[in-house]
């Protein structure tokens, strides 16, 4: 029905059947195309959810003091594991980061049409800047080369193949792409996919959990504290991934076949193999009260997590969980709340709900 306003001795009508048609062309993909980055109304609320959740949690690297890790990286209290595990964290992660970052921005956000979808992965790929930002931080609090971060980033032959195993999905997936075309809906599918379960949601927990073991031992404080934030975004991220990519196949069900839900298992197995041989880089001793067998069964247990939480079939189905000290530290039972039992200074008190144990 449409709805007309009379002011003054002019008179405006609103077409109501044509705004929710409008509303009715929103999609993922191929959705309606428009000039205006109008919001509302919205088609996938849960996207708008994220975005304010993400919002309320923002940070910035330098009100978290770092006097006491660089004492303890100047003193002679450390081991060398220790300090080789920090200088593998920020060595990986000073340009991960970044790797995410340039996919969210210039491949998915540049090929989903919904204005929502874009407005949340456009605070995914800001947060992307302020973990990069983080890393800085560190490397020039603890007066690290940066020259032997980008060393180790190029250099280190497992860090040099988890780099590669997501590019190579994000190459082929830039503006311009007809996505009317069903390979090509697969194809993005899997960047999201290879990014939000694999990259993200899986290789990036070998050396969350490494930095956060020291943490818990009183090391690396400062360090330590960023990472946790760092580890609540990107829970947030992979849940805004996982929602996208299951809307995407909602509305795109001629892709989803079984042999491409087979496709999908097998990166997903690539990708574990890669993080196992990382993290064997990561720990070529047992140290910190970690092993790397316990560590390679940890990233079984986070891979089937992931593969599950999109209707994949698991990897290794019925694997434990050896490193269950780790779910108050990381995502396991408290993915999604992992801050949100206590009220932080970085976190908007109006924004802040009642959370209940079950919740946790």
């Amino acid at each position: 029905m449409d709805k007309t306003f009379q002011i003054g001795n002019k008179q405006f009508v609103l077409d109501q059947a044509k705004a929710e048609e409008a509303f009715a062309a929103k999609r993922v993909i191929n959705g309606r195309q428009t000039m205006a980055f109008n919001l509302l109304p919205l088609r996938y609320q849960w996207a708008y959810e994220t975005y304010r959740t993400m919002k309320a949690n923002h940070w910035e690297p330098e009100d978290i003091p770092m006097q006491k890790d660089v004492e303890q990286w100047r003193s002679n209290d450390l081991t060398d594991q220790e300090r080789w595990i920090i200088r593998m964290g920020i060595g990986y992660f000073s340009a991960a980061e970044g790797i995410v970052g340039d996919n969210i921005m210039h491949v998915i956000r540049e090929m989903v049409t919904a204005p929502e979808l874009k407005l949340v992965l456009g605070r995914h790929a800001h947060e992307e800047n302020i973990h990069a930002d983080s890393l800085l931080y560190m490397i020039s609090s603890l007066g690290i080369n940066p020259h032997e971060c980008e060393a180790m980033f190029e250099q280190i032959p497992t860090i040099l193949r988890k780099n590669e195993f997501v590019t190579r999905v994000s190459h082929s997936l830039r503006r311009d792409t007809d996505l009317t075309d069903p390979a090509n809906k697969r194809l993005l599918a899997k960047n999201i996919f290879v990014f939000g379960q694999c990259m993200e949601g899986t290789q990036f927990y070998g050396l969350f959990g490494m930095i956060l073991s020291l943490y818990r031992q009183n090391k690396f404080p400062g360090i330590g504290q960023m990472f946790r934030y760092t580890l609540r975004d990107e829970s947030n991220h992979i849940e805004l991934l996982r929602n996208l990519f299951m809307d995407l196949v909602e509305e795109n069900q001629e892709i989803w076949t079984d042999e491409f839900r087979e496709e999908l298992r097998e990166l997903m197995a690539e990708a574990v193999r890669l993080e196992k041989a990382f993290i064997q880089d990561c720990l070529p001793t047992n140290a910190v009260g970690l092993s790397a067998q316990e560590f390679t069964q940890y990233i079984d247990y986070i891979a089937d997590r992931r593969l599950t939480g999109v209707g994949l079939q698991p990897l290794n189905a019925g694997v434990d969980n050896p490193l269950p000290w780790l779910a108050e530290l990381m995502d396991i039972s408290k993915e999604q709340n992992f801050f949100e039992g206590r009220v932080t200074e970085y976190q908007k008190a109006s924004s802040l709900e009642a959370v209940s144990d079950d919740d946790l």
